[in-house]
């Protein structure tokens, strides 16, 4: 984890999430989501974690959990926990690898994580519009909004973390502003503004927000000329490995054909000429 290169710049996040507000749309929806899927799991956990630097709400929703900040090395002691939760930030993770292994590690086997992360659809219209701002004022581009995984790559983290019967599967929630100011100040207090190391600093001036804002709002506003934010919510589930769990079968060792149990005629494939 030590030689893991920095993407994300902790110091300037750490400031933005003092000034961020304890509660937002976004994180009530996935606390909700956190505690169905809680419940949905036939067992009772008696010994709870959650990885979070929103420690309050999450506090409210699980008052018998330990809350811990999502810092680099995670206080968690080894084969403790029943249910960890990581509570959406490792889409800025200098090392989400690193972070999902220290939750495995902290699971007791057959221990339950949940992990929540924002997608790589979250705030594509943000993402095209500042694009194809910038290019046409400056011929250029740079990252305005750092980029978040798409679920395929989350779920394979899982596996690679050493968790077993890895599940990715995500939500997606649509916000709607009346201007690009009211937008970045929901960012601004939900502490999701962009912190990447490689950033552009510069303010972007009047001129620049104006033009993105015309270009936002032709091509990503609804009926009511309001723009349209997307806010995709991955969901990570894995289990600590443990012998009672199911295995795979291995290849050829089905007892019944597959036409069998569909109940119709298996045909041969014709055979190919040389």
């Amino acid at each position: 984890m030590s030689g893991t290169p920095e993407l994300f710049d902790h110091p300037a996040r750490n400031l933005r999430r003092r000034r961020a507000d304890a509660h937002n749309f976004i994180l009530e929806e996935i606390v909700i989501e956190a505690q169905e899927r809680r419940k949905t799991v036939n067992r009772s956990f008696a010994s709870p974690a959650v990885v979070s630097w929103q420690k309050a709400t999450w506090r409210e929703a699980f008052p018998d959990a330990l809350i811990i900040e999502d810092d680099n090395i995670l206080d968690l002691t080894h084969l403790t926990h029943d249910l960890v939760i990581h509570g959406n930030s490792l889409h800025a993770a200098n090392d989400p690898v690193g972070q999902l292994i220290q939750c495995r590690r902290a699971l007791k086997s057959d221990g339950l994580f949940l992990g929540f992360a924002f997608g790589g659809q979250t705030l594509n219209e943000l993402r095209a519009t500042l694009a194809t701002c910038e290019i046409e004022l400056t011929g250029g581009m740079s990252p305005r909004v750092f980029p978040m995984a798409e679920i395929r790559d989350l779920g394979g983290l899982l596996q690679r973390a050493g968790f077993a019967l890895p599940v990715a599967d995500s939500f997606t929630l649509r916000a709607s502003y009346k201007n690009l100011p009211a937008l970045f100040k929901d960012l601004r207090a939900m502490g999701e503004t962009n912190t990447l190391k490689d950033r552009h600093r510069a303010y972007l001036g009047k001129a620049f927000l104006n033009r993105a804002e015309d270009i936002y709002r032709e091509n990503y506003s609804d009926e009511n000329d309001r723009l349209i934010a997307t806010f995709e919510i991955i969901i990570l589930t894995g289990w600590a490995p443990d012998e009672s769990q199911p295995k795979p079968l291995r290849p050829g060792s089905a007892a019944q054909r597959l036409a069998d149990a569909l109940g119709t005629k298996e045909s041969p494939l014709p055979r190919q000429n040389d």
